[in-house]
Formats: C-alpha cells, sequence, structure tokens
C-alpha cells in the first residue's frame, strides 16, 4: 500500500497540478522553510467567498511539491471557511504515508501558505514579513 501512495506523491510531484502563476489573484502568501529550502507560494483568486482558482509556485523536495499540489485540487471550489477549516491532520492524512518528524515541515509549507493567503497576511505573527 505504501508503493501505490509514493507513486502518487512521485506522480504529484513530477507533474504537478496547479503549478505556475495565478493571473489575477486576489489573495497570495510566500513562506519558506529554512531547513531544508523548500519555498513555496500559494495564489487564490476569491469571488463571492469561494476559491474560483488557485495556483502554487515554488521548489522543494517531492513531499512539499506533492502536499502544495494535492491541496490545490482539494480546494478548488470550498468556501473560505471551509479552507480555513483545513488543519495539519487533514494534509498529512492527503499524503498517505507515515511523514517522519524532520519531514513534517515540508508537508506542512503548503498548508502554512494557504493559510497565509486565506486570511490575507503578509507575515506571520510573530514573524518580519518576507
Amino acid at each position: 500500500m505504501d508503493d501505490m501512495y509514493r507513486d502518487y506523491i512521485l506522480d504529484h510531484y513530477k507533474n504537478p497540478r496547479n503549478f505556475g502563476e495565478l493571473e489575477g489573484a486576489t489573495h497570495s502568501y510566500h513562506d519558506s522553510n529554512p531547513l531544508c529550502g523548500d519555498e513555496l507560494t500559494m495564489s487564490l483568486r476569491i469571488g463571492n467567498g469561494h476559491v474560483d482558482d488557485v495556483r502554487f509556485q515554488g521548489k522543494g523536495c517531492a513531499i512539499s511539491q506533492a502536499s502544495a499540489s494535492i491541496l490545490t485540487e482539494e480546494i478548488k471550489g470550498k468556501t473560505l471557511d471551509e479552507v480555513k477549516a483545513i488543519d495539519r491532520d487533514q494534509v498529512l492524512a492527503n499524503l498517505g504515508i507515515p511523514i517522519s518528524p524532520a519531514r513534517v515541515k515540508c508537508a506542512l509549507l503548503s498548508l502554512k501558505t494557504l493559510k497565509g493567503a486565506a486570511w490575507g497576511l503578509t507575515a506571520w505573527p510573530g514573524e518580519e514579513k518576507k
């Protein structure tokens, strides 16, 4: 079963869904994981309280990029409140394999950038603006 999920992650890494720049984005947030060098920007186009479109850009390991790809597929068409309710357990479950403590930040970078965009943040509280 793990092999199937590993193939799933590799497919999302090699063929990311919703990758690229989003023209007309209404919300966007960029962050990085300095421990491993992963970088991610999540851009949303919100209309009438729904995610009309989403794109991400970035570079990094297979886990961070696949997590972003999977998450973008999940949120299209959802309300902003539904997006804000997505939690770490949901993102980790989407990957389908156990994630070691050293890789959790890689897996959750997409969630952090999504939340930053959804809430309209320019920086996380307590962190400097990037």
